[in-house]
């Protein structure tokens, strides 16, 4: 209680008294108003970690509300009540069934109709004490992440006035209440008088003006202004790319609208799809329907003006041969990545019309098709997944990672499990357990998706013998072998409420279009991002009566589980410190895109970080593939900041994280392993660009690259317009950070053997007037290549896109004043070098060091040791709370040791570094500036059993570590399962 008063009465004067006051703030008074600092949701989750109690008393919850609270409230170990309302029937009675499946929420509602119930408050309760939020929020989506809000975040002690007047208000609230049940539900729904009509947010794929006339939405405007600009410039060619759900087939009738053509083609590999095609275009264009016509199996209405076919039915060598090749002057091909196939080909290659659009969400292959290159490389418009959820024009999706189930013997599905193991009566079991937790209560419209077919005719057979949620579920299988007309039937009968579920393995994968979808669950392992996105974009389509989509995904031990988390965030980056980063900030919000939301279970996480660790996501030839899907997309080789620019690979990787006979790894050194080019960097060349690649590209300190472009522009920058310079830019321009660029560029910063490594010549040569570049460097940077040569083979190309992509990297990544920035994560080397050290001092920094020079000191600890290390050497580090960690010193110390002054008297900035594990690799994540506490002299046992003397103490950060990385260090998943 102590400790949790003086944080109190700290936290209470620096909110209300004193904003000087040293203060942890963790239950200072805050302003909760959902800007980009604070969200609502993100502060009742904080608060639900830390309570054992909640009470939220919150007149309107929405479904999508409710599901972004969902994981946290199931997860949630104590107990919890809810009091909420049936003012104005504005309720859905599916939230309220939902929230009767809480098993450790009791939900009551208010029902004193003199008196409009408008109560917006959540209390938690700790063991010392409570926090509530009092506002504006209700418990809705927008309420909880998009409004613009005001609640009040404030803490008591259990007998504090405020706390005393909060259990009086919860108590009157709940003396006019009822118990929720099934029978209360039931009258609620039949008396029900106001039904909120589901209007989907956002922009449509179809806007109509009050003629009926249909007309552009934002996103076809900008595309229809794009592919126009285009045509001016005489280009015949385009692929649009655009996300499942966003309106490809308006658009393209928007398209020939605009161009008006005198004939137009519309190929599909699908008779469904051309039929929603057709449809689609009478609306658009608004001429006779006879004018429009089919080419498909025995159908040939091919006199018609607009004409949709088959790529099957066009392809046959009669039909084509009919249709002379002048014959259409616009053509539209839907699906348009599947045209490297023969069937496309001979059709492309017969019709030469006026103008070729391709419609793709995605273009990126694997059978090495490209797209692009069919397209001369034109894009003129391209609006990926996550954009489109921004701009709601899809409806926001609810994920939850799930741990599949695990048996008495502690083993899971994997990707080899046995038929018996997929279909066992207790994985049953525990899917329908899931589905009721996670799934929609009622009207579920859901796509399955299986992993081989026996299993998914198997699990249907099993599926339709069980209830959930009181009612007999309903299945279908559908695979590849089904007819188009038996296809239809089943999915008729999804739609009208018939089945529950459609259970596949890969035919919905796209070309499939069912708006009504809602819940979305995948039985099988991640075997491509792009494939998880095709089966998270079944349902991500506009409907009415849908307002968001929920998608279940049971996570074994697949070996590509590390995909998820790629698909999901978007991360194509190939960098486990960036994906893994993605993980842990989203465990902040777990929002992405607007209001949609990712949330794992504990040990769901666990299995995607541990696929992660061992996977291989970096080497020659994976990057070869990588280098190729670019020069698919721009026709060239690209650099390094195409692919920065394109947020793809991180450019660091491919230019340092490789193997490569030679010891001097550089893009361009990668590019002639890999044949892309035929020179490779020269003995005096090499050496720079591995420097450039494996020091200051990162960006991580961007002074470096800074100078180096200001001195390949100028011949001569004194140290003052250097200063001036980095001022104007907002970057550090103390004296010891312009040293340590200096001794940096001029290689006296490394270490012998790395100065010979980097080729022993300095960059710049500096003095007390300014800066120059060395004589060695500007000869080789100005120096005239051989004409046979490309601008891919030449000293000064890789250089300017090394000092453009590192200065890119910078800004993009928060790096651009040049200090240690909070969580991200460091070498030992970067760390020497972004605290100014004069030398390197990598070799000996482990543990602690300080730097007389600068008066810092970095403390390294890896938090789980291995088995393997030795007593005297296992330190029990350990954090008291996301403020405060326990330290131990070197053994053999004490609090005399003239090498721990400094810690223990608070004489130099101590910075503090922590990775989980060695399996990280040997960056460690930045947690901010400490001071010491509390130091005592210790023992700790030693090689021989002997004690052995060790100093310990309290390093108190400066601003706590944010919650998610603090339970992704402190957290052992390994000890919960095998």
């Amino acid at each position: 209680m102590k400790r949790s008063n003086t944080t109190l009465s700290r936290d209470t004067a620096f909110g209300f008294l004193d904003a000087a006051t040293q203060s942890e703030q963790l239950l200072n008074p805050l302003l909760i108003a959902n800007n980009d600092e604070e969200k609502m949701l993100h502060a009742i989750r904080q608060e639900l970690s830390r309570a054992r109690h909640f009470v939220f008393s919150v007149a309107f919850i929405s479904s999508r509300g409710l599901a972004l609270l969902k994981e946290a409230l199931l997860q949630f170990s104590g107990t919890g009540e809810i009091i909420t309302s049936n003012y104005l029937d504005f309720n859905d009675p599916a939230v309220f069934r939902e929230l009767l499946l809480l098993e450790n929420v009791r939900t009551v509602i208010h029902e004193d109709v003199d008196r409009g119930f408008h109560a917006k408050g959540y209390i938690f309760h700790r063991e010392d004490g409570i926090t509530a939020i009092v506002g504006s929020s209700n418990l809705t989506d927008n309420a909880l992440l998009v409004n613009q809000e005001w609640n009040l975040r404030f803490s008591a002690f259990p007998d504090g006035d405020i706390a005393l007047q909060l259990e009086d208000a919860v108590e009157r609230q709940k003396r006019r209440s009822v118990e929720l049940t099934q029978e209360w539900i039931s009258h609620y729904e039949k008396n029900r008088t106001f039904r909120p009509v589901l209007v989907p947010d956002g922009d449509s794929p179809v806007k109509t003006s009050p003629d009926g006339r249909i007309y552009p939405n934002d996103m076809q405007v900008r595309a229809l202004e794009s592919l126009r600009d285009l045509r001016e410039l005489g280009e015949d060619k385009a692929v649009i790319i655009s996300a499942t759900g966003t309106g490809k087939t308006i658009l393209a009738a928007l398209a020939v609208r605009a161009a008006k053509p005198k004939r137009i083609l519309f190929l599909a590999h699908r008779e469904q799809i051309l039929n929603k095609a057709m449809n689609e275009f009478q609306r658009v264009l608004e001429e006779d329907t006879n004018q429009f016509g089919k080419l498909v199996g025995n159908i040939r209405q091919t006199d018609r003006k607009y004409l949709f076919s088959t790529v099957q039915s066009l392809s046959r060598g009669e039909t084509l041969e009919a249709f002379s090749p002048e014959t259409f002057d616009y053509i539209i091909i839907d699906e348009v990545h599947r045209a490297g196939a023969d069937t496309y080909r001979r059709i492309i290659d017969h019709l030469t019309p006026s103008f070729l659009l391709g419609l793709t969400a995605t273009p990126e292959r694997t059978d090495g098709f490209n797209v692009f290159e069919l397209f001369d490389y034109n894009v003129p418009f391209e609006i990926r997944l996550h954009e489109a959820l921004e701009e709601q024009m899809l409806v926001p999706f609810h994920y939850y990672g799930v741990t599949d189930f695990v048996d008495d013997e502690n083993e899971t599905i994997d990707d080899v499990a046995q038929l018996r193991n997929l279909i066992a009566e207790e994985r049953v079991k525990h899917v329908l357990k899931m589905l009721r937790q996670y799934g929609h209560p009622t009207d579920v419209k859901g796509l399955m998706f299986c992993s081989r077919k026996d299993e998914a005719q198997e699990l249907s057979k099993l599926f339709n013998q069980s209830s959930l949620n009181g009612q007999r579920l309903r299945t279908t299988v559908l695979t590849g072998e089904d007819s188009a007309a038996q296809r239809e039937l089943v999915i008729e009968k999804l739609e009208n409420g018939e089945i529950d579920y459609i259970l596949t393995v890969d035919i919905f994968n796209e070309g499939i279009d069912i708006p009504l979808v809602n819940q979305v669950v995948m039985l099988r392992g991640t075997q491509s991002s792009i494939i998880f996105t095709q089966q998270l974009g079944r349902g991500l389509r506009k409907a009415p009566g849908k307002d968001h989509l929920r998608v279940i995904d049971f996570i074994g031990n697949y070996a590509n589980n590390y995909l998820i988390p790629v698909a999901l965030f978007g991360d194509n980056s190939r960098n486990k410190d960036s994906i893994r980063k993605n993980l842990l900030d989203n465990n902040s919000t777990n929002t992405i895109a607007g209001v949609s939301s990712v949330n794992f279970d504990a040990i769901a996480q666990h299995r995607i970080l541990e696929s992660l660790s061992k996977a291989r996501l970096v080497g020659k030839q994976i990057f070869k593939k990588d280098i190729q899907q670019l020069i698919n997309r721009l026709g060239r080789i690209p650099t390094l900041f195409d692919f920065a620019r394109f947020d793809t690979v991180d450019p660091v990787l491919l230019a340092s994280a490789y193997d490569s006979v030679s010891n001097l790894k550089s893009y361009w050194q990668l590019l002639k392993d890999l044949k892309f080019v035929d020179h490779a960097p020269d003995s005096e060349e090499a050496p720079i660009l591995a420097f450039l690649s494996g020091e200051i590209l990162s960006g991580k300190r961007p002074h470096e690259l800074f100078l180096l472009r200001e001195l390949i522009d100028k011949e001569f920058v004194t140290r003052d317009e250097f200063v001036r310079l980095l001022e104007m830019k907002s970057m550090n321009s103390d004296n010891l950070t312009l040293n340590s660029v200096e001794r940096v560029l001029s290689l006296a910063f490394y270490t012998e053997a790395q100065v010979k490594k980097f080729g022993g010549s300095p960059l710049i040569i500096s003095d007390a007037s300014g800066y120059r570049l060395s004589d060695d460097f500007r000869r080789l940077y100005e120096s005239e290549s051989a004409d046979d040569r490309m601008s891919t083979e030449i000293f000064k190309s890789h250089v300017d896109d090394i000092l453009e992509t590192g200065l890119f990297l910078s800004r993009e990544r928060g790096y651009w004043s040049g200090n240690l920035k909070k969580g991200s994560m460091y070498s030992r080397r970067e760390v020497c070098r972004l605290l100014n050290w004069p030398r390197n001092q990598e070799s000996t920094l482990y543990g602690y060091k300080r730097d007389d020079a600068t008066s810092t000191c970095p403390i390294f600890v890896t938090y789980h040791k291995n088995a393997d290390v030795a007593e005297s050497t296992k330190y029990g580090d350990e954090f008291i709370s996301p403020q405060t960690m326990h330290w131990y010193s070197r053994s053999r110390r004490t609090l005399l040791s003239p090498e721990l002054r400094p810690i223990i008297n608070n004489e130099d900035d101590l910075h503090l570094l922590v990775k989980k594990d060695d399996a990280e690799g040997n960056d460690f994540y930045y947690l901010g500036k400490v001071e010491s506490h509390n130091q005592q002299n210790e023992k700790m046992p030693g090689p021989d059993g002997k004690p052995l003397n060790v100093v310990t103490m309290n390093l108190d950060l400066f601003t706590p570590v944010e919650q998610s990385l603090y339970d992704y260090l402190t957290t052992n998943v390994r000890s919960t399962i095998s």
